[in-house]
């Protein structure tokens, strides 16, 4: 039980700092194109999603609060770069989806944010751990409890099969 703990411990210190590094070398790469890093999150968030997302499923997908994430979306709209269309499910609910134009700064960035990541993963692991690494950050998300954890795996299984 002891070396368990231990283990479990020391393998969660590795992953969160490894990840918090790897993220902030991004955050601070000069790759967003005068995007913030969560205005470009709300876009890679629309891009798989043709018919737009409403505000709190916006929100649980990019870990911000309803009133942030409306802000947020708010400040893109007026950028041109997200529209608001009438929910067809919901006559008091309205749908955030990419505009053209949101559509070209996602691809143009997302391309760049790809490359990082791709270089970051790649100076270190072979293919075949960054494939461990995947399938190992799937099981935890799997089994992690609650309705935000099943949120992220559905967005991440609707990644994987891009």
């Amino acid at each position: 039980m002891t070396t368990d703990f231990r283990l479990a411990n020391e393998a969660w210190e590795a992953y969160y700092r490894a990840q918090a590094a790897i993220a902030r070398e991004l955050t601070d790469a000069d790759i967003w194109g005068g995007l913030p890093t969560r205005e470009y999150a709300v876009l890679y968030a629309l891009s798989t999603e043709p018919e737009g997302l409403r505000i709190t499923e916006l929100g649980e997908d990019v870990l911000l609060t309803q009133p942030g994430m409306s802000r947020l979306c708010a400040r893109l709209e007026a950028r041109g770069l997200v529209e608001r269309s009438d929910d067809a499910d919901d006559a008091r609910a309205f749908r955030i989806r990419l505009t053209p134009e949101g559509t070209r700064a996602q691809r143009r960035v997302g391309l760049a944010v790809a490359q990082h990541v791709t270089d970051a993963m790649t100076r270190a692991l072979s293919p075949e751990q960054i494939e461990t690494l995947r399938d190992l950050s799937v099981a935890l998300l799997a089994a992690a409890p609650g309705t935000a954890a099943a949120l992220q795996l559905k967005n991440l299984e609707r990644t994987l099969s891009r």
